[in-house]
């Protein structure tokens, strides 16, 4: 099907999750690990304003640029890497087939 992706999202015990996301429903990284019931809380809805949804991006895929909302939030957020991205902010697109994930800690 060209409406489902592979990503890979590796949990907090670093215990990686294959995981089908849909391409056509509009979702981001954030509601396909909540749909999955892996732990990633989305306390904002998915506006950038909490970072439960902090993850670092694993693989070489090219995502867009942070807009300034998610780089104040990332600013403020426990354990920034270089590759810290919002899941809330990641939308499910078939060039991220393969996308490898890494929940960051939380505090």
């Amino acid at each position: 099907m060209d409406d489902i992706i592979k990503i890979t999202v590796i949990d907090r015990e670093d215990v990686p999750h294959e995981l089908d996301a849909p391409t056509d429903m509009a979702m981001n990284l954030m509601e396909v690990c909540r749909s999955y019931e892996l732990p990633v809380e989305g306390i904002c809805g998915g506006m950038a304003l909490c970072a439960s949804c902090h993850c670092y991006v694993m693989s070489d895929h090219e995502l867009h640029e942070a807009s300034d909302d998610e780089e104040n939030m990332l600013d403020q957020a426990f354990f920034v890497e270089d590759n810290s991205r919002l899941g809330c902010q990641i939308q499910m697109k078939n060039e991220l087939d393969g996308l490898v994930v890494k929940l960051a800690p939380v505090d």
